[in-house]
């Protein structure tokens, strides 16, 4: 028996001579996602939403400036009527003076006679 016992201590050394260093096993780790596909659909969702929004909210802003652009062109024509309905009326009450048209009366042969004159009161 002692010569099985040192046959077996020699296979012994020589397997552990022949056998290589093992490397510790890596446990492989899997990788996980960082979002889950169901994050991702309503993340997804929600960044077409607010590029809907935006997009929606631009466009606002867009006819807004438009609306507010015409405004101000109507507003600068009312001002400008307006100087010029002033300056008519003071044409008005130039051309009706009495001196005047009494002038004018007279250039045309018109003579003014009193009696022909009612008085109206208000």
């Amino acid at each position: 028996m002692s010569n099985l016992a040192k046959k077996f201590q020699q296979e012994e050394q020589q397997q552990s001579h022949q056998q290589t260093p093992i490397a510790p096993k890596t446990v492989a780790h899997k990788k996980t996602a960082w979002l889950s596909p169901g994050e991702r659909v309503i993340i997804l969702t929600i960044g077409i939403l607010f590029s809907i929004g935006a997009a929606f909210i631009l466009s606002k802003q867009a006819s807004i400036y438009e609306v507010n652009k015409e405004i101000q062109l109507v507003e600068a024509s009312i001002q400008e009527q307006k100087k010029v309905n002033g300056d008519l009326e003071m044409q008005i009450s130039e051309l009706s003076r009495y001196e005047r048209i009494k002038e004018q009366a007279e250039k045309l042969g018109l003579s003014l006679n009193e009696n022909n004159v009612k008085v109206v009161q208000e």
